[in-house]
């Protein structure tokens, strides 16, 4: 069995008291069945860090761009597509709208929303979208930007069932977190119910958000064993069948050769 972290950030983990290195993160990781990461920036200095620390290794993967609160951190389009012509960055962002904690540079985040799904139909490489209290303006610009060219995901979906509908319809996937295992996600626990399998993905947004029963501690790739168990009781699926469904669902998303999953076995 092959479990994907289709969004992390191993950059963030705690290396002074929880984990010894990248290393031992990963193979806590693996002995939950948790093989492959993708490690996600929130800015394209960070990635450049990142990237040169964690270096090449056959279960990361990476995705490069700039998180709307984080966009005064040096950003630049012609950087941003610089790096995401880098072969192991398979996707772009994360990326997208929160007027939650920043609602004084709308005008920049839709700016540089909109570039970042731009490069990603340059490239030919999926945007990872993040949107908090945004989705209306989140979904049109996607629309209007032709991001089903380029495809992606929604990452930590919060939103409802005729918000997932309209992602589906334009041909996106939809990522669960640890959230939908929290007491209050009733509305969340449906929409998981209502999506077809073959377009989620899971995901822990570590070291953010972290399932029961951590809630409250810091969250870690091998985490996404519990959101993928407590989701597959949610389908009326076995854990084989969802891993096995929202693995495939990475690799036809990212462009990946199902060999490289092999390879890890």
């Amino acid at each position: 069995m092959l479990l994907v972290d289709s969004h992390c950030h191993l950059d963030s983990l705690d290396y002074k008291k929880l984990h010894q290195s990248v290393d031992d993160v990963l193979l806590k990781a693996r002995e939950r069945n948790v093989k492959f990461v993708l490690c996600v920036a929130t800015t394209l200095e960070g990635f450049e860090h990142f990237f040169s620390v964690i270096g090449e290794r056959n279960d990361v993967a990476f995705s490069c761009g700039a998180h709307p609160l984080n966009l005064d951190q040096h950003y630049d389009m012609q950087k941003l597509k610089q790096l995401c012509q880098l072969k192991k960055v398979i996707a772009l962002g994360e990326t997208g709208l929160d007027y939650h904690y920043s609602s004084d540079q709308i005008a920049l985040q839709k700016k540089v929303f909109r570039e970042h799904i731009m490069v990603g139909c340059q490239l030919n490489k999926p945007v990872i979208v993040h949107t908090r209290d945004a989705f209306k303006d989140t979904i049109n610009i996607l629309k209007e930007e032709n991001a089903r060219d380029c495809g992606g995901v929604l990452h930590c979906f919060t939103e409802d069932k005729m918000a997932a509908q309209q992602l589906l319809d334009l041909g996106f996937y939809i990522s669960f977190s640890g959230i939908v295992t929290f007491r209050n996600a009733s509305v969340l626990r449906d929409v998981v119910r209502y999506i077809p399998l073959d377009k989620m993905l899971i995901e822990t947004d570590s070291p953010y958000l972290a399932p029961v029963p951590y809630r409250g501690k810091e969250n870690q790739p091998a985490y996404v064993r519990e959101i993928a168990e407590y989701i597959a009781e949610l389908k009326n699926v076995n854990l084989e069948k969802l891993a096995d469904t929202t693995t495939s669902n990475f690799i036809q998303l990212f462009h990946l050769s199902e060999s490289i999953f092999f390879n890890i076995m």
